[in-house]
C-alpha cells in the first residue's frame, strides 16, 4: 500500500458538487492499494500514520502524533498512486489492485484507523472526487508498507 500522508488544518471531499466528508485539523491521506497488498499491509499502515510524530509539540519540534493532539484522519482512495509512468507519456496502472481487492483493504484500513480511537471520515471509493485541503506545514510524507524511499 502507498499513502500520501499531508498534515492539514481541514479537509473535505465532494462529489457530484455535494460534501459529502470534512475533518478539522489532522491528517488527510491518499491512500492506493497495490496487487499484491494484504491485510498485514493495512494494518502497517494504520498504525504507522495514526502513530506518526509530525505535529508540533510546544517547542516546535514535530514529537506528536495525530492521537496526542486528538485530530482527525480523511481517507481518500487513490488507485493513481501505483501510476507507473517510466515508458512512455501514459500512466499505466497495471500494480493496482483490482478494485474489489481494493476496496477490502481500504475499508480494512479505515476500520482499524478508528479502532485505533482516531475519527476517521472518507472520500468515496471509485468516484470522481473534488478533495480540499488546507495543508500545514508544508508538511507531506510519502509511506509504503513494501520499501523505503
Amino acid at each position: 500500500m502507498r499513502a500520501v500522508v499531508q498534515r492539514t488544518e481541514a479537509g473535505s471531499v465532494m462529489v457530484d458538487g455535494k460534501e459529502i466528508s470534512s475533518i478539522k485539523a489532522g491528517l488527510t491521506v491518499f491512500l492506493g492499494v497495490g496487487q499484491d497488498d494484504t491485510e498485514h499491509d493495512s494494518q502497517y499502515l494504520a498504525e504507522k500514520i495514526v502513530n506518526l510524530r509530525i505535529f508540533s509539540d510546544d517547542k516546535g519540534k514535530m514529537n506528536l502524533s495525530l492521537k496526542d493532539i486528538n485530530g482527525q484522519l480523511l481517507v481518500v482512495s487513490q488507485f493513481t498512486l501505483y501510476g507507473d509512468c517510466r515508458k512512455g507519456r501514459r500512466p499505466s496502472f497495471d500494480a493496482a489492485a483490482d478494485p474489489q481487492s481494493a476496496t477490502v483493504l481500504y475499508e480494512l484500513f479505515v476500520t482499524l484507523c478508528r479502532n485505533l480511537g482516531i475519527q476517521v471520515s472518507c472520500g468515496q471509493f471509485q468516484a470522481e472526487m473534488m478533495v480540499c485541503l488546507k495543508n500545514n506545514g508544508p508538511v507531506t510524507m510519502l509511506l509504503d508498507s513494501k520499501r523505503m524511499f
